[in-house]
């Protein structure tokens, strides 16, 4: 009995070592090959960026994006050269057709799953990046497009980079850091590097998003003040570096200044809905467009808790409860009551 016992967990064991795609060599093997093919496109993405944005990529700076050696980037773009993904000439990297192909897909790919889960989900923005570093991977051209239908085909990301259609070439980077901008300019934040993914972090901890009006207050060696959505933000150089800025001349700098949020509403005061935040995406912004938050709609303190936070508001007939960092999110104009005549 014994013996038999044994041969028959000797054979279970082997076929959950053996066994072909779902065992555990395969797995293994699997595995090594996606690490593998996984590098190969974070190399092409990273030739395509610095091609666009007109920034020679080298062995060494495919070495800083993959956290290598550069002997070992070499060893790989050698391979890639093979594969004829690549070419090395006159001291850079240039991509072939079959590499810019694969390029422009996983590029795609990234900015489609980012705008999938900041619009169709709840995952936390910290979370965008990492997630959408690693399905870059495994979405195959036509889940690609199809989820780009689902989408809606969106035009950027939740970053502000340009998501190209099918077939399009990659556009390059706009906009100046904002270290560089002028004082008291109206400017709009068109992109937020997310990578490093701590200063990204930092960042998204602000509340600083894409979309978002604003103009630098100061300057000063260790410190930038930004004036955005209604409130002013002191960011270190580190940080503003990582947002990129395009003038709005059709703004005056007085009108950002000017601009109000539900939170600075008082009881018994009324106001009219302007618009939604940039910073208020997915579920959160569609909560509050089917409470009624909508451009035009009239809102009115009804009462405040005893700590002035959550609010009570009343629009369209009901009435809603708001903490204060989702009223923030909402840009009104001050309803002006005309008194009645005698």
């Amino acid at each position: 009995m014994l013996p038999l016992i044994f041969i028959i967990c000797a054979c279970a064991f082997g076929l959950w070592i053996c066994w072909p795609k779902v065992g555990l060599l395969a797995r293994r093997t699997q595995a090594r090959l996606l690490a593998a093919r996984s590098q190969r496109e974070d190399v092409l993405k990273h030739v395509l960026k610095c091609e666009v944005n007109k920034q020679p990529p080298t062995i060494n700076s495919v070495a800083g994006v993959l956290g290598v050696t550069p002997n070992r980037a070499a060893d790989l773009l050698s391979g890639m050269e093979q594969r004829g993904l690549i070419s090395h000439q006159d001291g850079c990297l240039h991509l072939r057709p079959s590499g810019r192909e694969l390029a422009m897909h996983v590029v795609r790919a990234h900015r489609l799953w980012e705008s999938y889960l900041a619009d169709q989900t709840g995952v936390a923005e910290a979370q965008w990046h990492p997630q959408a570093e690693r399905q870059e991977h495994l979405l195959s051209p036509q889940q690609t497009e199809a989820l780009a239908a689902q989408l809606g085909h969106p035009l950027r990301d939740p970053h502000g980079d340009a998501i190209p259609a099918a077939g399009e070439e990659l556009k390059s980077d706009v906009g100046q850091s904002l270290n560089t901008a002028s004082l008291n300019v109206p400017l709009l934040i068109g992109h937020i590097e997310d990578e490093p993914e701590a200063i990204f972090a930092q960042l998204s901890a602000l509340g600083l998003r894409p979309g978002m009006k604003a103009c630098v207050t100061g300057k000063s060696e260790g410190e930038v003040r930004l004036w955005a959505d209604g409130r002013e933000y002191k960011l270190s150089p580190i940080l503003a570096n990582n947002i990129a800025v395009v003038p709005l001349p059709e703004v005056r700098a007085e009108d950002l200044f000017g601009e109000e949020f539900l939170d600075r509403l008082k009881t018994g005061e009324r106001a009219r809905v302007v618009a939604l935040s940039p910073a208020c995406r997915g579920p959160e912004r569609r909560r509050l467009l089917d409470l009624g938050f909508v451009p035009g709609t009239i809102v009115e303190v009804e009462m405040t808790s005893p700590l002035n936070d959550p609010v009570a508001y009343r629009v369209r007939g009901s009435v809603v409860a708001l903490r204060s960092e989702q009223a923030r999110l909402i840009q009104i104009a001050r309803e002006v009551t005309v008194p009645a005549t005698a």
